[in-house]
């Protein structure tokens, strides 16, 4: 008999080709048993708050609020139906108010001439882009609003975007990257945060107005990162007060920075003419990098819009995506926008009517002893409380009393400068200012001295 040779296969029986079989199969089953038992232990130790949205802390903390709230009989401030236009009254469930609840600070927004110019571009081009503008949402009035835009910022070019919050989100989350920084004012709006997180940079807050403190950021860092922006609002929308922009300005020359003006607040407001912080400090249109605004406020529309060079309009035009992936603006309301910009142009007295009532109330509330932060009398005036439960019940007081002003609590602010927050409006008149002042500081003090 002779040896097998060691490189030829082994040839094996039909009966131990089927016990091979076998014993693979077998072990492939208890292979799949096991994995399918560590999956299933591994699903079952997953806590619920990672899957179920009534779980998620965030959703259990706002129960929990609401859950106290309705404890100390306090019913919620927010999502209150309103009957009829919002200008400097308001109806609410069928009664008359007086609003500091509403951002139509030239009282431009159901004006006339602003409705019929949204009715003529509806019947023309109907109530939606219906594509993003790149691919075929381009209409004439997107075009003629954006023009009228840079020619009141005095810039090269405009772009405008189907919503505010997204311009800014969008604008320097195109603009900024990795190796980039963001410098922003502590109290900067909520737009420029998410901004920064999509960007990926990284972002510094600097003390609120304190130019002298952004210097020292860049000094020591400067030289870290490639491209830097520095963010500031024209207005600040909860305190009511404006930066310190020429030395801001000259902070940002000096190391080589950009600059950004979120002017949400402050155009229409700001200026003799109201053409925001430029127009009120004397800067060249050159002076800011990128100039920001919304159209929902003085403008009396919706979206946002970003004014500047030819080179930053045309970056942005193709490849932001807030711009590129969006449904272009309606048509009604870029035409509804650039009536009220003529209309804001023809008649500066209505610049002039908001600035001296921003003046009074301000001037009146600080008679009264309220608290006004930092506000200088503008479109803008918070009356901090130091608590949101007493935020919540003057404003619940002042609603018994037909005023509407809604609080703004903690975590929108922290806890120890919750406040109302009023709106004021060109149309409030001198009355109705008088009075509610009387009123907030009558029923503050009420609240201060009196139990729950």
């Amino acid at each position: 008999m002779t040896d097998s040779d060691p490189n030829e296969p082994r040839k094996l029986s039909k009966e131990s080709k089927e016990e091979a079989l076998r014993r693979i199969l077998k072990k492939r089953s208890d292979i799949a048993g096991e994995m399918n038992g560590v999956a299933k232990r591994d699903a079952f130790s997953i806590p619920e708050s990672h899957y179920k949205i009534e779980k998620f802390s965030d959703y259990q903390t706002l129960t929990l609020q609401q859950s106290l709230a309705k404890k100390v009989n306090l019913e919620s401030p927010y999502f209150q139906e309103h009957d009829v236009l919002a200008r400097n009254t308001t109806v609410i469930g069928g009664r008359e108010f007086i609003n500091f609840g509403t951002y139509n600070y030239l009282d431009l927004n159901g004006h006339p001439r602003v409705n019929d110019a949204a009715y003529k571009a509806m019947v023309e081009y109907g109530t939606s882009a219906s594509a993003s503008r790149l691919v075929s949402g381009e209409r004439r009035p997107h075009r003629e609003l954006e023009a009228k835009i840079a020619e009141v910022h005095g810039t090269p070019a405009a772009l405008t975007f189907v919503s505010g919050h997204a311009t800014n989100v969008t604008t320097i989350g195109t603009l900024l990257g990795k190796r980039d920084l963001i410098l922003h004012d502590r109290l900067i709006h909520n737009s420029v945060l998410q901004g920064a997180l999509l960007s990926g940079a990284q972002r510094q807050p600097f003390d609120h107005n304190d130019w002298r403190g952004l210097d020292d950021l860049l000094m020591r860092s400067r030289r870290k990162f490639e491209k830097v922006l520095i963010c500031v609002e024209g207005i600040y929308s909860m305190d009511g007060d404006v930066p310190p922009m020429p030395e801001i300005i000259e902070v940002a020359r000096k190391h080589k920075a950009l600059t950004m003006v979120d002017e949400a607040h402050s155009f229409g407001a700001l200026g003799a003419r109201g053409y925001g912080i430029g127009e009120h400090f004397g800067l060249k249109p050159g002076d800011v990098d990128i100039w920001m605004g919304t159209l929902s406020k003085t403008l009396a529309g919706c979206g946002g819009y970003v004014a500047g060079s030819e080179a930053l309009i045309t970056l942005l035009k193709h490849t932001a995506s807030g711009f590129l992936y969006s449904v272009g603006m309606p048509p009604p309301m870029a035409a509804a926008s650039l009536e009220a910009l003529r209309i804001m142009e023809e008649e500066p007295e209505r610049v002039r009517q908001l600035q001296a009532n921003g003046k009074l109330m301000l001037e009146l509330a600080r008679e009264a002893g309220l608290d006004t932060g930092y506000a200088i009398g503008s479109t803008v005036l918070p009356v901090i409380t130091g608590s949101s439960l007493l935020a919540v019940r003057l404003s619940r007081a002042l609603f018994e009393l037909g005023i509407n002003a809604p609080p703004i609590i903690y975590p929108a602010v922290e806890e120890r400068i919750a406040r109302l927050r009023f709106f004021l409006s060109s149309a409030h008149t001198e009355e109705q200012i008088r009075f509610t002042v009387a009123q907030v500081a009558d029923q503050k003090k009420k609240l201060e001295n009196s139990p729950l």
